[in-house]
């Protein structure tokens, strides 16, 4: 099998050479396309293949990704990310995974590694992710009887593992697409959703949850929302609202979360609430249900490192021992 290696980039001068260093000899044709770059990221690519194209930038990853596709010609394309590396350990799995590759897969996942040392916007230090697919994809009627058009690809976990080392974060440029989204009068889908919310409890500022609040007011209220949703939805609102210290929108938000089983991030924030009024013995509870009677829904911190230190601060101030 032969593989053609998509990218995507923007502003990679310090990142993009040694990814592609650490893919050296496993692609057979690489294209990079660029969204407007303003530093020395197209003379690197062009050291590395012919193949690089310009793209108008139009806050939308998947339009760019699906015209880095476009330009693939070989059997495979394996996506990747400037701030991506393959160590000799992975290198040596991935050459053995191209060699040994059957026409039926069409999709093969790699272990995505080092989330939690760069302050990603993910929970899990590893996780599959998809980043080898085939191009050309064979539809293939399937049982002997009451024969059927087999719909799911064929996916393969491979044991890859590929190390992330971005140099800065990316979450304003997501606050920033994410609003556009919601300002423009679309709606935002379940992932999206889910994502907007937890990369503003893992990296947002609190401007950014004041920005964020109007998009997130909406969907609390909005009966169509699932109740995953509403929940992720109340906790970004009770956020926004602590910082404004507003009571009324406190309780009737938090009241949609603990009507059913309360999540971790919302007894952190009632948490801080009663602590930031002087009420330490109520904000104790808050933080103890937070670390041992609720789980998190956006972010593992609000079981752990929040209300641990929140407690702490608590005992502190009650003159009790931990």
């Amino acid at each position: 099998m032969e593989f053609s290696l998509c990218m995507i980039v923007k502003n990679e001068e310090k990142t993009l050479a040694r990814c592609l260093d650490s893919l050296h000899g496993l692609m057979d044709e690489i294209i990079i396309v660029d969204t407007g770059s303003t530093d020395a990221t197209k003379e690197i690519a062009a050291r590395y293949t012919d193949k690089v194209y310009d793209f108008t930038w139009v806050d939308d990853f998947s339009a760019a990704r699906n015209f880095a596709f476009s330009k693939a010609t070989k059997d495979y394309i394996y996506s990747a990310d400037a701030d991506e590396v393959l160590d000799a350990e992975n290198w040596a799995k991935f050459d053995i995974l191209k060699r040994n590759l059957i026409n039926d897969i069409e999709i093969v996942q790699f272990i995505y590694g080092n989330q939690l040392d760069n302050g990603t916007a993910y929970n899990f230090d590893e996780e599959l992710r998809p980043k080898l697919f085939k191009r050309l994809r064979t539809f293939t009627w399937i049982e002997p009887v009451h024969e059927q058009m087999r719909l799911d690809p064929v996916v393969y976990d491979s044991d890859i593992v590929i190390t992330h080392k971005p140099e800065g974060l990316h979450s304003g440029r997501d606050y920033r697409i994410f609003l556009k989204e919601f300002n423009e009068g679309r709606r935002l889908s379940k992932h999206l959703h889910h994502m907007y919310a937890m990369e503003l409890f893992i990296s947002g500022s609190d401007d950014d949850f004041l920005a964020a609040e109007p998009a997130f007011v909406q969907s609390a209220c909005d009966e169509t929302r699932s109740l995953d949703e509403v929940k992720e939805a109340v906790c970004v609102v009770c956020h926004a609202a602590r910082l404004r210290g507003d009571a009324d929108t406190m309780l009737k938000m938090s009241l949609k979360d603990l009507l059913t089983e309360g999540s971790a991030e919302m007894c952190c924030e009632l948490g801080r609430w009663f602590y930031d009024r002087g009420d330490y013995r109520e904000a104790a509870m808050w933080f103890y249900n937070a670390m041992n009677e609720t789980e998190p829904i956006l972010t593992i911190q609000a079981a752990k490192e929040w209300p641990e230190k929140g407690y702490r601060m608590c005992a502190e101030k009650l003159g009790l021992e931990v």
